[in-house]
C-alpha cells in the first residue's frame, strides 16, 4: 500500500494542500471579526441548527470512527459492529437529558452549569481540571493516529521522522485554527469535513454495494469467507465474550461509549453556538441523523473489507484494521498500482487528514475555554458570586478580552503539551487513549452534570466529590490495567505491575463518580439553596434568562 501510495504522493499532497488551503482562509476570513467572548467562544451564537448539526457530527466523527470501527468490522465482524451501536446509542442519552438543559443554563463551558447553584472556585477548578484531562487525552490519541495515517499515505512507511513531523504540523495548525479563528472558524471548518467525510463514505458505500449487486446478504456471505473464519464471523464471541473478563470489559467500554458523549467538553461546547434552547435540540437531532446514517455506512465498509480484500490482509497491513477503508478504497478504484486505485487510495486519505484535523481543533478550542473561563477566572475572582448562566458578578469589557487572550495562549499551551506526548506515544498502543477519554468524561463529568440538573439536595461538595471521585480512579485504574502493563503490546511492556484486569475502567469508575457524588452531598455541612435550583430549574425547562 505504501508503495501504491509512494507512485502518486504528488496527488496526495495536492489534495492535502487544498483542504488546508480552505480551512486557513476560512480561519483567516473568521479572524477579522471582533474577539469577543462571545465571538471566540461560541460564534456569537449565530449558527442555524443544521450548520451547528453538521459541526456537531463533524466533532464527534474523528478518524477513529471512519478508520478504526470499519478496521475492527473487517477484523472481527459482529463483535466490531458492536462499536457502532455504542457510539450512535450514545446520542440518545445527550438528546433526551443534556442539550436543550445545558444550552439554557450555561454560557460557554460545563462549568457554567455546575456553578449556576454552586460556589464558583471549587467547582470552576473542578470541572476544569477534568475537561482538560479529557481533552487532552483526546487529542495525544488523534494526533498520534495523524502521525501513523499520513504518514503512510505521504509514503515513508510511516517511519519516526515523517510521523513526528506530521504530529507537529497538525499541532501548529490546530493552534493557528483556535488562536486566530476561535469558534467560528473551528465550526465551519467541521462542516466542511463534514461533508467531504459524508460525500467520500457515501462514495465508497455505493461502490461497494455496486460490487455485490445491491445484495447485502451476499456481501455478509462473501465477507464470512474473506475472514477465513466462517460463520462465526457473523456471531458474537471473536473479541469479546472469549471468558468472563473479556464480557466485563465490553460491558464496561459500552458504558464508557454509552455516557461519555454527554460529559465530552468539545461536544458540550457545541450547544452554546445556537440562539436558543431549540435550535440546540434541533442540532442533536440533525446531528443523529448524520451520525447514523455515517454509522450505518461504516458497517457496510467493514464487512466490504473483509469480503473484497480478506480480514488477514487488512491485519497483514495494520494489526489494529486501521487501513482496511484505504484498502478497500484502492481495490475498489482498480487496484494496486493503477490510477484509479491511487486516486481513491489518495482521496481516502485527504479525507481522514481532513477528519483529523477538525476534531484536533475542536477539542483544542473547548479545552482552551475551559482553561481560561474556568481555571484562569477561578483564579482571578475566587470570591465572585454566581450569576445567570455562571457569570460573574463583575464583568466589565477588560476582563471579557482578557479571557479571550488567556484562551488563544492555553490554544498554544495545551497544543504543545499534546505535541510532546504525541511524539512520547508514537508506536505505542493509542486505542485505549479514546476509550479513556470516554471513560473519564461519563466518570467526573456527567455525575456532577446530572446531579446539578435534576437533584434538589445536590451541593458544591457533591459536585467537587463526583468530578475526582470518578476522575482520579478513572486515570488511577488505566495506569494499573494491562494496557499499561504485562502484555507485548503494552505501554510499558518489559514490567507488570497491573492489578487491574479490564482495559477500560468505566464498569468501576462511572457508579464510584455517582456515589462520591451522592456520599459528598449527603456528608455536606451547607445546604443545598433551594432558591437558586428553582431558578436553574425554570431556566433549564424554559429558557426564561438563559444566556
Amino acid at each position: 500500500m505504501a508503495d501504491s501510495a509512494g507512485e502518486h504522493q504528488g496527488l496526495a499532497i495536492v489534495l492535502f494542500t487544498v483542504f488546508v488551503s480552505v480551512t486557513l482562509a476560512i480561519t483567516a476570513w473568521a479572524g477579522r471579526r471582533r474577539s469577543s467572548s462571545v465571538e471566540f467562544f461560541a460564534g456569537g451564537r449565530l449558527f442555524s441548527p443544521m450548520e451547528n448539526g453538521l459541526a456537531i457530527a463533524g466533532d464527534y466523527m474523528s478518524a477513529a470512527s471512519f478508520l478504526g470501527i470499519s478496521g475492527l468490522i473487517a477484523l472481527f465482524g459482529y463483535d466490531g459492529l458492536l462499536y457502532s451501536v455504542g457510539f450512535f446509542v450514545a446520542w440518545l442519552v445527550v438528546l433526551m437529558l443534556v442539550a436543550e438543559l445545558v444550552r439554557n443554563c450555561g454560557r460557554y463551558t460545563m462549568a457554567d452549569v455546575l456553578s449556576a447553584r454552586m460556589k464558583q472556585r471549587p467547582v470552576r477548578i473542578a470541572a476544569g481540571t477534568a475537561s482538560v484531562t479529557v481533552s487532552i487525552l483526546y487529542l495525544v490519541a488523534q494526533m498520534v493516529g495523524a502521525g501513523s495515517l499520513v504518514g503512510l499515505l505521504l509514503g515513508g512507511g510511516g517511519g519516526s521522522g515523517v510521523r513526528a513531523w506530521t504530529v507537529v504540523g497538525v499541532g501548529a495548525l490546530m493552534v493557528f485554527y483556535v488562536s486566530f479563528g476561535g469558534m467560528r472558524a473551528t465550526t465551519w471548518i467541521q462542516i466542511v469535513k463534514t461533508v467531504l467525510l459524508i460525500g467520500g463514505t457515501i462514495t465508497l458505500t455505493v461502490m461497494v454495494m455496486v460490487r455485490f449487486h445491491g445484495d447485502f446478504g451476499a456481501l455478509l456471505r462473501s465477507a464470512a469467507a474473506g475472514s477465513g473464519r466462517g460463520d462465526a464471523f457473523l456471531a458474537p464471541g471473536l473479541k469479546y465474550g472469549t471468558n468472563a473478563t473479556s464480557r466485563l470489559d465490553f460491558i464496561s467500554l459500552g458504558m464508557a461509549l454509552v455516557l461519555g458523549t454527554a460529559g465530552l467538553p468539545h461536544i458540550l461546547s457545541r450547544f452554546y453556538t445556537v440562539p436558543t434552547a431549540r435550535s440546540a435540540r434541533r442540532s442533536v437531532v440533525w446531528a443523529i441523523g448524520l451520525i447514523g446514517t455515517f454509522y450505518l455506512m461504516t458497517i457496510v465498509l467493514g464487512f466490504g473489507a473483509a469480503a473484497v480484500v480478506g480480514s488477514d490482509t487488512v491485519r497483514d497491513s495494520n494489526a489494529a484494521g486501521n487501513t482496511a477503508v484505504p484498502l478497500l478504497a484502492e481495490i475498489l478504484g482498480g487496484g494496486s498500482g493503477t490510477t484509479g486505485g491511487t486516486v481513491m487510495f489518495a482521496i481516502v486519505g485527504a479525507v481522514a487528514f481532513a477528519t483529523i484535523l477538525a476534531v484536533v481543533a475542536g477539542i483544542t478550542l473547548s479545552s482552551s475555554a475551559s482553561v481560561a473561563h474556568d481555571l484562569y477566572a477561578s483564579w482571578r475572582t475566587p470570591n465572585a458570586p454566581a450569576k445567570q448562566g455562571g457569570r460573574h458578578a463583575r464583568d466589565p469589557e477588560g476582563e471579557i478580552e482578557e479571557e479571550v487572550r488567556v484562551a488563544r495562549f492555553a490554544a498554544v499551551g495545551i497544543g504543545a503539551v499534546a505535541i510532546v506526548l504525541s511524539l512520547f506515544a508514537q508506536g505505542q498502543n493509542i486505542a485505549f487513549l479514546v476509550g479513556l477519554a470516554f471513560a473519564v468524561a461519563a466518570s467526573a463529568n456527567l455525575p456532577a452534570l446530572l446531579y446539578s440538573l435534576f437533584w434538589h439536595r445536590f451541593t458544591t461538595r457533591g459536585a467537587v466529590w463526583a468530578i475526582y471521585g470518578g476522575l482520579v480512579p478513572a486515570l488511577l485504574l488505566v495506569v494499573l490495567s494491562p494496557v499499561v502493563s504485562g502484555r507485548p503490546d503494552a505501554l510499558f511492556p518489559g514490567v507488570d505491575f497491573h492489578v487491574f484486569p479490564l482495559e477500560n475502567p468505566g464498569l468501576v469508575s462511572i457508579p464510584l463518580g455517582f456515589l462520591m457524588g451522592w456520599v459528598g452531598t449527603v456528608l455536606s455541612p451547607e445546604l443545598a439553596d433551594e432558591g437558586k435550583y428553582a431558578e436553574t430549574e425554570v431556566r433549564s425547562l424554559t429558557g426564561a434568562g438563559a444566556a
